[in-house]
């Protein structure tokens, strides 16, 4: 693409998925001079901004028309629930704020694509990061014929935007108003159910965050001592309702005739949100692998997150057959993870794997209590009234009703089995039982 102003529209109509930044307006501006008409999209995913703010600017620099869309709810119910239902996690540690946010987004854009007679499609994403690959394959599941413009992979443009300098200049030319961050060099990207950060100083993994850069979540010295407790109720495996007891109660029971109930989708989150961002929740810092095989540092925030999988989990415990969550826990969980970071969420395998989900969910009904405290969220208890498979009579260590211990023998006689003949084999060629014989070698330091 050259460098020379077009007629306007002339080269057709493009779709650019904007956040009011200083890459995505001067991205929107260069579209505009290499001959586009531009229209600018936002998405309301539960981040903290200013959109009226955004719509004015996007308008300034030129755009035709500008759409915000509230996509909070369907994020909610379509992403994260079914996120919590999986338990799904990233190399252990990440909770896929990011990566869970790029389905709805993508798919709102491509309501606006059809509608608006767009021919392209444009996004500000790096050409090093993750999030350039889960919103074009959305784009291209959702519309094949769509064309994608990555002004970040075109050598023309970032040959002529080299810097953070060349684009600054490029918006003074441009009449485009920005924020400079000089003060706080790291990238962040933010919806409801976390905040990431990126980039600049952090790129040095030895690097601490200093404390001003985390947005949401108290640092444990500003935290309150004294536990918060709170009730919260699945109905397959989605939170249904939060109940806040009132200070000093601790059962359920007491807590609903005086504590607050939260029960719509997204307020639930909100609330959740709230509660561990006071005490200290969610905060975690990790080099993790990129889709594209890079290594990458991130720090996020996931404060009402971690507490839902927190809760889901346990109550998995009572209610679930054991080896169901065995297999979803080594299928499902790993696998629908995998689809979220890596972008496939419109794909075959995903509706395969969340059908495999709805079934494994079905008896996770029932009720958590927990306390937060301190940065640590503590299960104090969980209760179902139909599916419980947890039998205290039939655990206990003073009844033996329902249990026959003296089975037991017959149970160990069978699992032996193979491991005498194992063991056999082994005397038979001499091996001992000392250290050297039954452990593997210690690693050569």
């Amino acid at each position: 693409m050259s460098t020379t102003a077009k007629a306007p529209g002339s080269a057709g109509r493009v779709l650019l998925a904007y956040s009011g930044g200083l890459d995505t307006s001067c991205i929107l501006a260069w579209l505009i001079e290499e001959g586009y008409e531009v229209i600018a999209f936002m998405a309301d995913v539960g981040q903290e901004e200013d959109f009226d703010a955004a719509r004015e600017k996007a308008l300034k620099i030129g755009a035709k028309k500008f759409f915000c869309v509230d996509l909070r709810k369907e994020f909610v119910e379509h992403l994260i629930y079914p996120a919590v239902q999986a338990n799904c996690i990233y190399e252990g540690v990440y909770l896929l704020g990011t990566s869970l946010a790029r389905p709805v987004i993508a798919r709102a854009m491509m309501d606006v694509v059809v509608s608006e007679n767009c021919q392209f499609v444009s996004h500000g994403c790096t050409g090093k990061g993750n999030d350039q690959v889960r919103f074009e394959l959305a784009f291209y599941a959702l519309q094949p014929d769509v064309k994608v413009i990555a002004p970040w992979r075109d050598s023309v443009f970032y040959e002529r935007f080299a810097g953070r300098q060349a684009l600054l200049d490029f918006a003074a030319e441009k009449g485009i108003p920005v924020f400079q961050t000089a003060a706080k060099p790291w990238s962040t990207d933010e919806n409801l159910f976390h905040i990431s950060y990126e980039a600049g100083i952090l790129e040095d993994p030895d690097t601490c965050p200093p404390d001003d850069m985390w947005k949401l979540i108290k640092g444990l010295s500003e935290c309150p001592s004294t536990p918060e407790r709170i009730s919260i109720t699945f109905t397959k495996g989605i939170p249904t309702s939060l109940l806040i007891h009132p200070e000093g109660t601790t059962s359920a029971s007491s807590a609903t005739a005086s504590g607050r109930e939260v029960t719509d989708p997204v307020e639930i989150f909100l609330t959740l949100n709230a509660l561990a961002r006071k005490h200290g929740i969610g905060r975690i810092d990790i080099v993790e692998n990129r889709f594209i095989g890079v290594k990458s540092r991130g720090c996020y925030e996931s404060p009402g997150a971690t507490i839902l999988r927190k809760a889901h989990m346990d109550l998995e415990g009572l209610v679930m057959d054991k080896n169901v969550r065995a297999l979803r826990d080594s299928f499902v969980t790993t696998e629908l993870s995998k689809i979220l970071y890596n972008g496939y969420w419109f794909s075959p395998e995903r509706e395969f794997v969340q059908s495999c989900l709805l079934k494994s969910q079905e008896t996770v009904n029932g009720r958590v209590r927990l306390a937060l405290v301190m940065g640590n969220v503590i299960v104090e208890g969980r209760k179902s009234d139909t599916e419980a498979l947890y039998d205290a009579e039939q655990v206990s260590m003073d009844s033996v009703t329902n249990f026959d211990p003296s089975a037991t023998t017959g149970f160990i006689a069978i699992e032996s089995i193979r491991l005498r003949k194992w063991g056999e084999a082994r005397l038979k060629k001499g091996e001992t039982v000392k250290p050297e014989s039954v452990y593997a070698p210690l690693p050569q330091l």
